[in-house]
């Protein structure tokens, strides 16, 4: 059986009075690539949230490589080989790309050091060419390459990714996307919310999608592409 890297069980959030998770179940397995899917405010990023620590469940459980983390504090999720990729990037924009890199630097829960400066910079060549300009004075896309290398100097086992290419030109998401692609081959875990369904089905190997706080469909790549009546219900495609 595979091994889960994170799982939710029947979530419950509200934000306030608004019942935003309605019993949501969702899991990722070791190495493996589930996209996240649905329209805006369908809860997609809250379930992300939720089972990072950000936003506490009312009711349900999150269970990190089968232990029990509901409610726990965000860093000692994080801890278990966890990193985020936010929408909005997050980035420091006062300190330069070397020293938003070097802060993140720790070994993988055990122990590894795959991802090194050197590393990110290989697989982000535009970073190497900015190394000591301030993150304010990055372009959009290098704003996001940067953030995603910042996430893999923590040397994760799980990469999740929220809008990742949300508000970039094509040519540079598709430059994140053969990024993400790589990151895939080297058997890192990732968790893809993006609008490109297209891009996400194509490098996915599990598909959920969430309508007003619903999981309405879990499935391959192939059964999702085999509805298109689905995709154009609950994706508008």
């Amino acid at each position: 059986m595979s091994e889960s890297m994170l799982e939710a069980r029947e979530l419950h959030t509200y934000y306030g009075a608004s019942h935003v998770l309605h019993g949501v179940n969702f899991r990722i397995d070791r190495g493996q690539t589930v996209g996240l899917m649905g329209r805006n405010g369908m809860g997609k990023s809250t379930l992300i949230r939720s089972m990072l620590g950000l936003v506490k469940p009312r009711h349900g459980e999150v269970r990190v490589c089968g232990t029990d983390m509901t409610g726990a504090e965000p860093y000692l999720i994080a801890r278990q080989g966890i990193a985020y990729v936010p929408e909005g990037r997050g980035i420091f924009p006062n300190l330069t790309v070397h020293e938003n890199l070097v802060m993140a630097a720790r070994a993988g829960p055990d122990g590894r050091r795959e991802w090194t400066q050197e590393r990110v910079l290989a697989t982000f060549p535009r970073l190497a060419e900015r190394l000591g300009n301030g993150g304010w004075q990055l372009s959009g896309g290098e704003q996001q390459m940067l953030t995603i290398g910042r996430a893999l100097m923590t040397n994760p086992d799980l990469l999740i990714l929220d809008e990742a290419t949300e508000g970039l030109a094509p040519q540079i998401a598709k430059e994140i996307w053969r990024i993400v692609g790589e990151i895939r081959a080297h058997g890192i875990a990732t968790v893809i919310v993006d609008k490109n369904y297209a891009a996400v089905t194509a490098i996915a190997n599990r598909n959920v999608i969430l309508v007003k706080g619903r999981v309405v469909f879990d499935g391959d790549s192939a059964s999702l592409l085999a509805q298109p009546e689905l995709l154009h219900r609950h994706l508008g495609v």
